[in-house]
Formats: structure tokens, sequence, C-alpha cells
């Protein structure tokens, strides 16, 4: 197994820790994910992982009237934390150091951001965590992970999602459905294809920073997916 990249950043489903349970944490799935992480870690790849928190609140959809936007992101920041510290433990447990960084504060909980000491982090050969977004309310998990991978200068953004690449229609409910081997990023936004948020596109075209999307399930899936070895799609 011979990997096509040195340094990656890996964006992984909140809903996807979930599993059959639909909810929070299941104790199977991070326990595979984290022995997936660390054996592509131990192939010398230099790992940045940012996970949604949608298996415990997805701000933007559970606004409704109940509270103001920023304050519903601010939650569904704090769910990504949970799940970052989890995944931090897993990993630990497995003996594969990890560090969390989050973009707002909670300093008993993790570190801080700091662009200086995730570098540093990552030399030293940890599996640097990234939590909280971009510490602001509007940007999603997506755009706080392509701000993050520029910051460490990964070579690739990779994200895990439920469907093996990038279609014209969902192809769950569409079999006629064109799979896009290589798609160009204003081709994805002109097209509206949901496949990540449009900002987050937009700020990975600037940055020159390619986007692969491949399927979070099955086994070997990251390790296949960093050895180019799985069926994806590519933005570029």
């Amino acid at each position: 197994m011979k990997p096509k990249y040195k340094r990656i950043m890996l964006k992984l489903s909140g809903e996807g820790l979930a599993g059959s349970e639909k909810f929070g944490i299941n104790a199977d799935v991070i326990a595979r994910l984290a022995q997936e992480i660390v054996a592509v870690h131990n192939l010398g790849v230099e790992i940045c992982l940012v996970i949604g928190g949608g298996n415990f609140f997805r701000g933007a959809k559970n606004v409704g009237n109940m509270m103001d936007r920023s304050v519903a992101d601010q939650i569904g920041m704090l769910a990504t934390l949970m799940n970052a510290l989890a995944m931090k433990s897993a990993l630990e447990i497995l003996g594969c150091a990890a560090t969390v960084y989050s973009g707002f504060a909670a300093p008993q909980a993790c570190e801080t951001y700091s662009f200086r000491k995730a570098i540093k982090s990552l030399e030293n050969g940890e599996v640097v965590i990234f939590a909280g977004g971009t510490g602001s309310p509007y940007f999603t998990t997506d755009t706080g992970a392509a701000l993050r991978a520029a910051e460490m200068h990964c070579e690739v953004l990779m994200k895990a999602t439920q469907v093996d690449g990038i279609y014209s229609t969902d192809p769950r409910t569409n079999s006629d459905a064109k799979h896009f081997d290589v798609i160009g990023y204003d081709e994805v936004i002109a097209k509206h294809l949901n496949v990540a948020d449009m900002t987050a596109i937009a700020f990975a075209r600037d940055a020159k920073l390619p986007i692969m999307i491949f399927a979070q399930a099955g086994e070997n899936a990251l390790i296949d997916a960093v050895c180019g070895n799985i069926k994806h799609s590519m933005i570029k």
C-alpha cells in the first residue's frame, strides 16, 4: 500500500459516528475509524482531522424560532468538540498521539487553535484534530476544514460522505445519475452540486486545494482512498 499523499486533511461526517443509532457516538464505529486512521498514519501520512457535529446538533438546521442563528452555530461547534475529544481518546487507546485544537477557547478540554502549535504537533507525528470550525458562526465545518487544510499546507482535503463521489443527481434515488471522476470548482458551484458548502468550494479553489469525495463506509475505505484504490471524485 503506497499512499499518494504525505499530508492530508480528513473531513469526517458527524452523522457517520452515530452509526445505526442515528444520534450520539457509536463505540464500534469510532473504534473502527480510529483503527483506520492509525493504519494510514503508520504508512507515514501526516493527518489533520475535522469531524462534523451533526450526530448531536446541526446549527443551521435546528434554528427555527427557538434561538438566534449565532447561538445555534455555537452549539454546533460544541458538538464538533465532543466528537473531537472522543476521537482523540479512541486514537490514544491505540497508542497514537493526538491533540485537539479548537477555534474557540475551551482550555479545560483542549488547546486553543494556534497555527504554530498545530504545525509543531503535526511535525511531531501527532494526529491533529481541529474542532469548533472557524470559531465564528455562519461558517460550516466544510469551510473550517478547507481553511485549516490551507493553513497546514495539506496536499488534499479528503471529504468522507455517504456516497462514493460526486453525481449529477442523488444516486440513491436516481439510477441514471452521472458520476464525475474529475470536476472543476466552478462547475460544482455553477451546477449547485450538493457535495460541500459553496463557501468551502470557493475557498479551496482560491487556495488551489484539491478536494477528494469518497464513501466513508466500507472496510479500509480510508486507506484505499489515501492510496487511490477506491472509487471517488476529485474537485480541482
